[in-house]
């Protein structure tokens, strides 16, 4: 038997790996966007897409009547609103995944675990606010969102992701790191490259919105990242592994990095305190995180073949420089 499924979002990143996702998992596929970003699937009979904003809600009206959704996979809901609109409209279906974000989580615990560790606190001026500042706290509220259609009867579910990367990833967070292995022999990272910010491979976030809608609780929060997570300092080494190349991670104390006129949050990426997620739950509903190498692996060869570097994010090649003399020196 068929299943569809009905993404909201679904071009640009993970949003085009869920609808993949779904795809290799036999389901009929539409989606739902306003039509800002380049469709991939633009091509494929397969997906079918409705043209639409989702502050709408008309336009999911529209959608679950011309599509019936057995499962909706709700990739760009970014204030509470949003999650109370989509689980009123989508009542009834067997599964609504909201994407939530480890950042909803107000306490440094290690790790982070679901019903646990405390979530953000959320303003009314918070939640219908747009900047980054207030990310976590609208998300966090979005998870409150879920919880409460669940208490009404809703299967509704959230997944929370951490930092996620891999290919036709806009951000261009990794792609930085990424093109320093690639153009240099010697790539700084602040500190003493212990650093710890548990990342999440897209596809693995994509397979766990399928089963979190096929499998998971209602009322549920399920946390996705990598099961083995890297150091900023390992992540380089491991980018390096991928392409087949030396390269030297070259280590630098606050004092260090000074000499270039630069400091530890200058560099994408790092962290002071570590960000791990348990993802225990998620393992428990038969979901598998693929092995780092492999999905650096995929990573970097889908970066060789865009136009990315992450440049956004250099923190300049000759204030690095500097400390890399600096620390030749000592």
């Amino acid at each position: 038997m068929t299943h569809t499924a009905l993404v909201i979002g679904g071009t640009r990143f993970i949003g085009r790996h869920t609808v993949t996702e779904l795809l290799a998992n036999d389901y009929e596929v539409a989606m739902v966007n306003r039509g800002n970003h380049e469709n991939p699937f633009a091509d494929d009979d397969r997906v079918t897409r409705i043209e639409g904003d989702r502050k709408d809600r008309q336009t999911l009206r529209t959608a679950k009547l011309s599509v019936d959704p057995d499962i909706v996979i709700d990739c760009v809901a970014y204030q509470p609103i949003d999650v109370e609109t989509a689980t009123e409209v989508f009542a009834d279906v067997d599964g609504y995944v909201y994407i939530s974000s480890g950042s909803s989580y107000s306490a440094e615990a290690i790790p982070k675990r679901e019903g646990e560790t405390p979530l953000c606190p959320c303003t009314p001026a918070q939640a219908t606010d747009d900047s980054a500042e207030t990310y976590g706290n609208r998300k966090a509220e979005g998870d409150r969102a879920v919880f409460a259609a669940a208490e009404d009867g809703v299967n509704a579910m959230a997944v929370r992701p951490c930092i996620v990367y891999g290919p036709h990833d806009y951000t261009e967070r990794l792609d930085y790191w990424i093109d320093r292995v690639l153009s240099h022999d010697r790539v700084v990272v602040p500190g003493d490259g212990q650093n710890l910010w548990q990342r999440a491979y897209v596809e693995d976030v994509a397979s766990a919105l399928r089963i979190v809608a096929e499998r998971g609780e209602p009322g549920a929060a399920y946390n996705v990242g990598d099961r083995r997570a890297l150091t900023l300092a390992e992540t380089v080494e491991t980018i390096a592994h991928a392409v087949d190349t030396d390269c030297t991670v070259v280590t630098a104390s606050d004092d260090a990095l000074a000499a270039g006129d630069l400091s530890p949050d200058d560099f994408v990426l790092y962290r002071e305190y570590p960000h791990l997620l348990d993802t225990c739950a998620l393992a428990d509903l038969g979901w598998e995180s693929t092995p780092v190498e492999e999905a650096m692996g995929k990573t970097v060869a889908e970066h060789r073949e865009s136009d990315r570097d992450g440049s956004e994010w250099d923190p300049g090649r000759e204030a690095e420089e500097r400390v890399i003399g600096i620390k030749e020196t000592l």
